[in-house]
């Protein structure tokens, strides 16, 4: 384990946090349910990615090798619908929505699953689930007035086959599966029937996975799964945001907009399963935090640079003498290591690392960076003292001309060198040719 905290994750089954336990030491299984592909991926389906990703990068920080399933529902009634308005064919419409969902979520950092199976890839293993199920004669219990049904309590394992609709070959005739069986039989194919974690949106609770665990039961009575997690709604105006009710973002038309990891940020400024309103306001402000720890990014590359050209050891100065962490920054870092592995561990808290600690962390970077590029730069003044001292004026020149390429004047006074800002002389140097073009343009008759 990579720290000392527990982790603990709230488990919807019993409705506490529980400390968690993997089946198998070191290894961690989970299945969680996918996007059913008719359309293009919205901030929910974005927001469910992004919280069991947050996820299975914590479990491999801690150590744990990750067998993580994440399916699609690529054939359904609504994909059926949708495909028949289009006049598409419904299996081509579903898997070039799928490719769509996948470069959404890839723009998002999001790491990509051990396996994503497809339901009509696995039609051999739903079947077999559901000939176990009658075998055992035992089936699901959901209250529905349908005549064909031996009991009212029965929901559908095997949809017969309607006129135009994409059907398979079964033992009960042509069809295709109902929902609810694709994820207990893909689950226990990549998983088995016992396995650590199963996820998905708070909506899937009921009817999805009770179903699933009436129909894993069924077919197997040693069926498991130790810990369910579910992530909240994004809602608009406080209410779901969803396809059925028209009011949803897509992805990519935020990602049109915003940086996706803009996006990403916004997503896990809420705990996951709280309920997280879209505001464009947040979006701004997600940009502007991502933008501000990036920009501090780029300014420590630039600082170090001159370091690493030397090709410094960690720890160690010019002179090989080693350079120990100021104390402040050592706190810093004490505290941002304790504060991530305090909240992360705790049902991945994600929301305070985004300030605490964190924020501090940033803050004390910046108000290094102006001394560390003081020290840089003292650094190539004395370079080029000593060049200029060994009659090296090769180097003196380079280093004098590679400072003015970065907005670095060094200027002679006397004995001393001094520096001081001006325009990068790349840049200097456009604009000089600028200001010639404009003089070379005829001028009007006015003038």
């Amino acid at each position: 384990m990579a720290n000392n905290e527990e982790l603990k994750l709230y488990n919807s089954m019993t409705q506490q946090k529980e400390v968690f336990k993997p089946q198998i030491p070191g290894k961690v299984s989970m299945y969680v349910c996918g996007v059913t592909s008719y359309d293009f991926s919205h901030l929910g389906h974005a927001r469910a990615a992004v919280a069991f990703d947050i996820l299975l990068r914590y479990l491999q920080h801690l150590g744990y090798e990750v067998t993580y399933v994440r399916n699609f529902t690529d054939i359904d009634d609504k994909i059926i619908r949708r495909a028949n308005k289009l006049g598409e064919d419904p299996l081509t419409l579903s898997s070039w929505f799928c490719e769509e969902y996948l470069v959404d979520i890839t723009e998002l950092q999001c790491l990509v699953p051990t396996h994503q199976p497809r339901v009509t890839d696995h039609m051999e293993q739903i079947k077999d689930m559901i000939t176990q199920r009658l075998e055992n004669n035992r089936v699901g219990e959901r209250v529905a007035v349908d005549s064909r049904k031996h009991n009212p309590a029965d929901f559908a394992l095997w949809k017969a086959a309607k006129p135009g609709d994409p059907s398979w070959e079964s033992p009960w005739g042509p069809g295709r599966l109902g929902w609810h069986i694709e994820c207990s039989a893909m689950s226990a194919h990549y998983l088995t029937f016992k396995f650590d974690i199963h996820g998905g949106g708070i909506d899937l609770i009921f009817p999805h996975h009770e179903n699933e665990i009436a129909q894993s039961c069924a077919a197997c009575e040693e069926s498991s799964v130790s810990y369910w997690l579910h992530n909240g709604h994004v809602t608009n105006n406080n209410e779901k945001m969803s396809k059925s009710l028209g009011n949803f973002f897509t992805i990519c038309q935020i990602t049109e907009r915003y940086y996706p990891l803009a996006l990403r940020h916004f997503l896990i400024s809420a705990h996951y399963r709280s309920p997280l309103n879209y505001f464009v306001l947040q979006l701004e402000g997600a940009s502007d935090a991502v933008f501000y720890i990036y920009h501090t990014l780029q300014d420590c590359e630039e600082a170090l640079l001159p370091f690493q050209e030397e090709s410094l050891t960690e720890g160690s100065g010019q002179n090989g003498d080693m350079v120990a962490i100021a104390a402040d920054a050592q706190r810093c870092i004490s505290r941002l290591r304790e504060e991530f592995e305090t909240k992360m561990s705790d049902d991945l808290n994600t929301s305070p690392l985004l300030t605490g600690a964190f924020q501090e962390a940033l803050k004390l970077i910046n108000s290094s960076l102006g001394m560390l590029i003081s020290l840089c730069i003292c650094t190539f003044i004395e370079n080029r003292a000593v060049a200029r001292k060994s009659h090296d004026f090769k180097k003196s020149d380079q280093i004098r001309t590679g400072l003015s390429a970065k907005g670095i004047a060094l200027m002679d006074v006397g004995k001393e060198t001094v520096w001081r800002p001006c325009i990068p002389v790349e840049k200097e140097e456009q604009a000089t040719t600028v200001v010639e073009e404009l003089m070379l343009l005829p001028q009007s008759a006015s003038s």
